[in-house]
């Protein structure tokens, strides 16, 4: 997502002026992919499919995957926040949002849902990734938690040998939404290089380091994650949801 990361309310396109009453939620489809995924080939899958589910051609979707090492710049990133501009790729990312990194071990979930359907609240939707990502790491026995004015999940460090008051982030969201249907995501750090965030000013954010579910002592597998993750989805967002 990567890191996705993202203002609130997130990047948004023109939008109908008139919003219909909310529908029941349909089954939402998920998609793993095994290999890493070219940022390129994933900014036109989603084009693809935001506009599919618009038309009512293809069911919501989400879309777990992991990209190349790579850096994306979202619509309010800042040049002198890329430390290292020719150590990974840059890409323009379209979400909201300022630098932010993806690679190997970070668990990207890009999430496309029909938010006609779910109550047309943007705010509310970014709210809900916060509380699905906050859901997920309790699985592991990790307090992920918000932070007024930063975007994303925070962790508190002193309970894992750190400073009081040290805090680094595990998770990232940057969501875009195009006439109701949203697309990018959030991404949560597993295991990922860390070293790799210091090309970047991760989010704009220099104050603060980044952190991730290992780099904490718990030693899981992708497949665990992503377990926790289909698990905690349907308990914030409802509906049911199909394999791919």
């Amino acid at each position: 997502m990567t890191d996705l990361t993202a203002p609130v309310p997130p990047f948004a396109d023109a939008r109908d002026d008139a919003v219909p009453a909310a529908a029941p939620a349909r089954a939402v489809e998920w998609r793993i992919s095994d290999t890493p995924v070219p940022y390129p080939d994933a900014l036109a899958e989603m084009e693809a499919r935001v506009e599919a589910i618009r038309a009512g051609t293809a069911p919501e979707l989400v879309w777990l995957l992991e990209h190349p090492p790579l850096y994306t710049a979202g619509t309010s990133a800042r040049e002198e926040d890329l430390l290292e501009p020719g150590r990974f790729p840059v890409y323009q990312a379209g979400r909201g949002g300022q630098f932010t990194y993806h690679g190997p071990g970070q668990r990207v979930a890009y999430v496309m849902l029909d938010l006609k359907t779910r109550g047309a609240d943007i705010r509310a939707f970014v709210q809900d990734l916060e509380e699905w990502l906050i859901r997920t790491l309790a699985a592991f026995n990790i307090r992920g938690e918000r932070r007024e004015g930063r975007v994303g999940i925070w962790v508190d460090k002193q309970p894992y040998g750190g400073a009081p008051g040290q805090e680094d982030k595990i998770a990232a969201i940057g969501v875009r939404v195009r006439r109701w249907v949203s697309f990018h995501g959030v991404a949560l750090n597993v295991e990922p290089d860390l070293s790799h965030f210091a090309g970047i000013v991760p989010c704009g954010i220099s104050e603060h380091g980044v952190t991730s579910i290992v780099a904490l002592g718990h030693l899981v597998a992708m497949e665990d994650v992503d377990a926790a993750l289909i698990a905690s989805f349907g308990d914030v967002f409802g509906g049911g949801s199909e394999g791919e």
